[in-house]
């Protein structure tokens, strides 16, 4: 009997620490080592500045607003989000940074909010508080039974992919990965006697084949293969050739989805051999609201992701995507002209790559290739 399609969610990054942790009911340490900002519930007044007062403390669920139920409708069978906070109580700032995340552990409960299948990890604030901080975010998505990837005690663990039965006899394996490109320093990468993140250095043909390397290695005649790849610039949407390059190595070589983050805001999207690339996935939690500059790229709006595929093939079939924007820390669902200018603008960016994004009936937005 033919299997039915593998449904699975994907969002750019979830930054639970700053100004988030702040209004959650157990914050933590507050103090920054900003160049302009020493304490983060800076943030949280900056938002109030922009949208109106936030209830202090707030429920668990309340960062994550409208998106649990969009989450409850559309049912995926694996939900992957890229956690870019270290949870972490103590930990030495790491010098050199602009910016740390960090969020008390006893705000967990938010972060389980979302029942995340897998947690990626590579990504260039994992170790804002040194090899401490990343011990104590391992230990503690341990203990809320949180699958992760892209960082470990040693290369091995770090670039161990994420198992998740995928609901229908199969498995979806997330492999996580952090360029430089990214802002990850390349001292944080994990070696055979060090903690850290699994890094590459750069797109290149010899970096994508190590990581297929451990795809087969890792893998069995059925799974579903997702590269989760933290890359690339804040800003903008070019794409460069040699990522567009690295990318379509990975498919040529079985995988199934490239989830690329990083950016602020989403980046194009490619159907390459019937396999979803999506070179930025935008922000997805953050204390961004009432930062100015850059206004043009709406970083307030942000987008859920639901692409299903074959299950024995991992052919794309469908992408669905769900628009909402960021008010009071908190996303809620984006209006009808929201929607319309990220419409405009991922098929603008995205027509390189012959893709389209086309409105559907119940006011989301789908992919045409």
């Amino acid at each position: 009997m033919r299997r039915r399609p593998v449904t699975m969610f994907f969002c750019g990054d979830v930054m639970l620490g700053r100004g988030i942790d702040q209004i959650l009911p157990n914050p933590g340490d507050p103090r920054l080592q900003e160049t302009y900002v020493r304490d983060a519930r800076h943030y949280v007044e900056l938002a109030e500045q922009v949208n109106g007062a936030i209830p202090r403390p707030v429920d668990y669920s309340w960062p994550w607003g409208d998106a649990l139920e969009v989450l409850a409708e559309q049912a995926p069978d694996v939900r992957v989000v890229n956690l870019e906070t270290s949870i972490t109580r103590g930990g030495v700032f790491t010098p050199g940074k602009a910016v740390h995340y960090r969020m008390s552990p006893d705000n967990m409960a938010c972060l389980a909010a979302v029942r995340p299948d897998v947690c990626v990890l590579a990504n260039n604030h994992l170790l804002d508080f040194g090899r401490h901080g990343l011990a104590e975010t391992l230990e503690a998505l341990s203990k809320a039974g949180l699958r992760s990837a892209g960082a470990g005690p040693d290369a091995v663990a770090a670039e161990r992919p994420a198992v998740v039965p995928d609901g229908i006899d199969g498995r979806v394996l997330v492999f996580s990965y952090a360029m430089p490109s990214s802002g990850a320093p390349l001292p944080w990468a994990a070696t055979p006697e060090q903690p850290g993140i699994a890094l590459v250095r750069g797109p290149s043909p010899a970096e994508a084949d190590r990581i297929l390397t451990h795809v087969r290695a890792s893998t069995r005649p059925g799974d579903r293969i997702v590269v989760s790849v933290h890359w690339g610039s804040n800003w903008g949407y070019r794409v460069s050739r040699r990522d567009v390059q690295f990318a379509r190595r990975l498919v040529d070589g079985g995988v199934d989805v490239v989830h690329g983050h990083s950016s602020h805001h989403p980046r194009p999207i490619e159907v390459y051999r019937g396999k979803l690339i999506l070179y930025g996935c935008g922000d997805f939690i953050d204390d961004y609201e009432g930062i100015t500059g850059y206004e043009e790229f709406r970083d307030d709006l942000r987008l859920m992701y639901f692409v299903s595929v074959e299950p024995d093939t991992g052919a794309m079939l469908s992408l669905r995507m769900v628009p909402l924007q960021a008010r009071q820390l908190r996303l809620h669902r984006a209006s009808s002209e929201d929607t319309a200018w990220l419409q405009a603008t991922l098929t603008r960016i995205s027509n390189r790559f012959d893709t389209r994004i086309v409105p559907a009936a119940d006011g989301n937005l789908h992919l045409a290739w």
